[in-house]
């Protein structure tokens, strides 16, 4: 055996000895823990999710993890996911081992009792490697139902060339904004500084989440629920003062006419997430080198508050016959510095991780934006979201309730503040009629 050879044997047997300690070490840690041992033999882990070209993380996983396979299958993103996912949960069968679900939908599948706690694998471990309200989002009665993925907090992408052509600075409060939506709109009626769109519940909930609104309290299966407070309709009274005044837009979002919009300069700016860059820099080329990013406007000079729209965590099923070897791989896949830079530099998630944060090489200059450090912004917003904000159990029907009330709102059939009025009383009577204790 040549020295070369005898090198990669030595390598070898040290790479077999570490990993054979790897699962000595995880099975032992699981027996601590009190969840299932991991299995001796090889498995194969389900896993659902609809991030784009995940297979190179998950070689990664498969090369240091020989006797775990993953089937990573896309089964469509968001709601027609969780379609299937809860079909396959009250079925008992039929549900991945590993499933993608966003935080707004996490308290939902957590109620149902049909997610692992992964504090039995060690989850707590890896707590402070993430940033602190992607943490309270995963965390319930002392129990991690996930690993948080990525995330969105907020800001400001704005036309420059649009706010430079009529003399608007840009605003840092929404008093600010709104007085610039009327000035710019009066100046060219063409251009709006943006669009409403009251199909839109999960964006509405990140402005009420940065103005400070606690719409749920949930404890087990009493809730407080609070849509109408006096932050919520200092939002709602906010944008229907401006839907009434013309200066905004309140065509429907996400669509080829919306895109066009964006490109061509009819709307000045987009309140949205730290995911939205890249994505407008997908249907809105021709607008190269004229956008750029500023934080949230806030509602009281000064402040730096927040919020999230939007981000994802990986959660284990019961279904899983391997949860030990699958809380393995959500751990791995949002904590490994390999995987992460994968998701975060290639797959353009936004990061949940404090270290993928504090990377330099994530903090880049970006052409699209003139060479703004986008990141950069979105970075700082992070550290802003209020960690206490919760989703409710049920908030597929509460997105539902929202949008057709704020619809009849932008319609002018009712005051923005009854839309809300009116979302409180419907949510609250579904609830009960769902079997949850309502409480003040």
């Amino acid at each position: 055996m040549n020295r070369g050879l005898l090198f990669c044997h030595a390598r070898g047997m040290a790479k077999a000895g570490l990993l054979l300690l790897l699962a000595i070490s995880i099975s032992s840690y699981l027996v601590a823990c009190g969840g299932t041992p991991a299995s001796s033999g090889p498995v194969t882990l389900t896993f659902w999710s609809w991030v784009p070209n995940l297979q190179q993380a998950i070689d990664l996983f498969e090369k240091s993890h020989p006797n775990i396979k993953i089937k990573w299958q896309n089964v469509g993103s968001g709601g027609t996911e969780y379609t299937k996912l809860t079909t396959a949960l009250k079925a008992g069968s039929g549900a991945p081992d590993v499933v993608q679900i966003e935080y707004a939908y996490l308290p939902q599948y957590i109620l149902s009792g049909k997610l692992v706690d992964l504090s039995q694998y060690g989850a707590n471990d890896v707590k402070d490697q993430f940033i602190p309200w992607t943490w309270a989002q995963v965390t319930s009665g002392g129990k991690v139902y996930a690993i948080p993925q990525d995330t969105g907090p907020m800001g400001l992408l704005y036309r420059e060339d649009i706010f430079k052509k009529y003399n608007l600075p840009v605003p840092t409060t929404w008093d600010q904004y709104a007085q610039e939506a009327i000035q710019l709109h009066k100046a060219n009626p063409k251009i709006y500084i943006t669009d409403f769109s009251p199909s839109d519940g999960p964006w509405f909930f990140s402005l009420l989440w940065q103005a400070g609104s606690q719409p749920f309290v949930v404890n087990g299966t009493t809730l407080k629920i609070h849509l109408d407070d006096a932050a919520a309709l200092k939002v709602a009274n906010y944008w229907g003062n401006l839907v009434k005044s013309g200066a905004v837009s309140t065509a429907a979002d996400w669509n080829n006419d919306w895109y066009a919009a964006l490109q061509n300069g009819t709307l000045a700016t987009w309140i949205t997430a730290a995911w939205a860059p890249s994505d407008l820099e997908g249907f809105a080329p021709k607008s190269a080198g004229l956008w750029r990013v500023a934080p949230l406007p806030q509602w009281t000079a000064g402040e730096q508050a927040s919020a999230n729209w939007g981000g994802s965590t990986d959660a284990v099923t019961t279904q899983c016959q391997h949860p030990a070897e699958a809380a393995e791989f959500v751990k791995w896949l949002n904590t490994n510095p390999e995987a992460v830079k994968i998701l975060t530099q290639k797959l353009y998630l936004f990061p949940s991780q404090k270290s993928a944060l504090q990377d330099p090489s994530f903090d880049t200059a970006n052409a699209f934006y003139g060479g703004q450090q986008v990141n950069r912004i979105f970075v700082e917003s992070a550290q802003e979201v209020n960690t206490s904000f919760q989703w409710s159990p049920f908030q597929d029907y509460v997105f539902s309730q929202l949008q057709n009330q704020l619809a009849s709102a932008v319609n002018g059939k009712i005051s923005f503040e009854q839309a809300m009025h009116n979302t409180q009383n419907a949510v609250v009577a579904y609830a009960r009629s769902q079997g949850f204790t309502v409480v003040s």
